[in-house]
């Protein structure tokens, strides 16, 4: 039972969201807020009472996906999952979720949290609560003004990872030199999961990569496999840190324009009928890597949780698809770098020639420096575009960024109003064809409020 200060700020709060739900708007992070504003102990209060405990899911991309995931894997077993299924995942986003979630009284209605955290603000929620698990997906540049340069966010998270319970158990991406170093930070269980497939891949570095130097002697890493960015099969020969051995690894990896499918190895067995993953990119194939990985520190079986990925249903803007007007919209967030080409190389893979409807906007949500798009490989992306409708606040420099990476200038149109950039990209394709939308996360949000009001998609806090 919270104490009294506690079922306050959940009152309060829950008055918020009732009045913003009223006049016809989500709530996702204002209730959470004013919450936390009479009880900064809000979280650990309602938390504390959840049976199963907490799963803390954070890293630079794929949050959303695999908290999704997870939930849907804990659902699959009987649990009842608190989950800021908004993708709200800063401390007000977790407080929004908990009252969504509980009675006038501060008792949760579910019995474990499922929380999506951004990546920076994940050493203040360690500090405020103690949670059953973390997994970190990994770490890539993201929005420097908010984030700090990468070793500085690496160094504040493991700060944060040093003081943590030993019986917290950690689970990490071994493939990420910068995530997999983490774990030599913590005390408790740490388990590791990865890709095996040797055909996955290359020794090539990609251009974007965040992890040139050992975390740990700070000299050159070597790479015998590159997969995604500086994910892969790295060591140091300088001082001799290497690769983790992986708790749960896919040993095989088949991708097809619209899913994956996976074999899978654990410590112990290999002897698992294939995961299919129903939404495409290797991306998503290391986002349910990741959530299979949890699974395994819940004591959840395999088998359970294959089944719920294989019906997984994606989050909204994260390859959703959305009908309009006999096309076919397909939504994709990017935000960064390297999830611009994982993004970008999950969509190519498919021989696509896509029309694009690509939105830019600098909120503080989006990151103000927008930059990141010169080191982003549009070049790779300019010879298969056949058109492009440019918006958002930085339409203008996103249109110069296609420019300069080969789009012909007559393929490219700037509109600013998002409704009409709608109506603009979907009149360019023919009936029956594929409109590709690529936008950060504002933006994304402006052109979904759009869909919404004109009922071709639901609310994303309804989502």
């Amino acid at each position: 039972m919270p104490d009294p200060l506690a079922r306050l700020a959940n009152a309060a709060g829950k008055v918020t969201r009732l009045v913003l739900q009223i006049s016809g708007r989500g709530g996702t992070a204002l209730p959470g807020l004013v919450a936390l504003t009479i009880d900064p102990d809000f979280i650990a209060a309602l938390a504390s009472d959840l049976a199963h405990g907490v799963v803390l899911v954070s890293g630079t991309n794929g949050k959303t996906t695999t908290t999704r995931m997870l939930s849907d894997i804990v659902r699959a077993t009987g649990w009842a999952p608190t989950h800021n299924r908004s993708g709200s995942n800063l401390e007000r986003g977790i407080a929004g979720a908990l009252l969504a979630e509980s009675t006038w009284g501060g008792e949760p209605r579910g019995n474990i949290g499922m929380f999506e955290v951004d990546e920076a603000s994940l050493p203040l929620v360690l500090g405020r609560i103690s949670p059953r698990v973390v997994l970190v997906t990994n770490l890539f540049r993201d929005q420097m003004d908010r984030y700090f340069e990468i070793d500085q966010l690496a160094r504040r998270i493991g700060d944060a990872i040093a003081k943590l319970d030993p019986r917290v158990t950690l689970v990490l991406n071994a493939d990420d030199p910068i995530v997999a170093w983490l774990g030599q930070r913590h005390s408790g269980p740490v388990v590791y999961f990865g890709v095996d497939d040797l055909s996955v891949g290359g020794r090539v570095p990609q251009v974007i990569s965040d992890a040139t130097r050992c975390p740990r002697c700070k000299q050159p890493l070597s790479y015998e496999r590159v997969v995604l960015a500086h994910e892969g099969d790295w060591s140091c020969p300088s001082c001799g840190l290497t690769r983790p051995e992986r708790d749960l690894s896919a040993t095989r990896v088949a991708l097809t324009p619209v899913s994956s499918e996976m074999q899978l190895r654990t410590a112990v067995a290999s002897a698992f009928d294939p995961v299919r993953v129903p939404i495409a990119g290797l991306y998503n194939a290391y986002n349910a890597l990741a959530a299979l990985a949890v699974a395994r520190a819940l004591d959840i079986a395999l088998p359970t949780a294959a089944l719920a990925i294989a019906n997984f249903r994606p989050a909204f803007g994260r390859l959703e698809q959305v009908a309009v007007d006999g096309r076919e919209m397909r939504l994709i967030l990017v935000k960064n770098p390297a999830g611009f080409n994982a993004a970008i190389g999950a969509l190519l893979e498919t021989g696509r020639r896509p029309r694009l409807l690509a939105a830019l906007n600098d909120r503080d949500a989006d990151g103000r420096d927008v930059s990141w798009i010169w080191d982003a490989d549009f070049e790779t992306l300019a010879p298969a575009v056949e058109h492009a409708v440019v918006t958002g606040i930085r339409s203008r420099d996103l249109a110069n960024r296609l420019k300069y990476a080969g789009v012909a200038r007559e393929r490219i149109e700037v509109v600013d109003a998002w409704g009409s950039a709608i109506d603009r990209a979907i009149g360019a394709a023919p009936m029956g064809g594929e409109v590709v939308v690529l936008a950060t996360y504002t933006a994304m949000q402006a052109l979904r409020a759009e869909l919404a009001r004109r009922g071709h998609v639901a609310p994303f806090w309804e989502d």
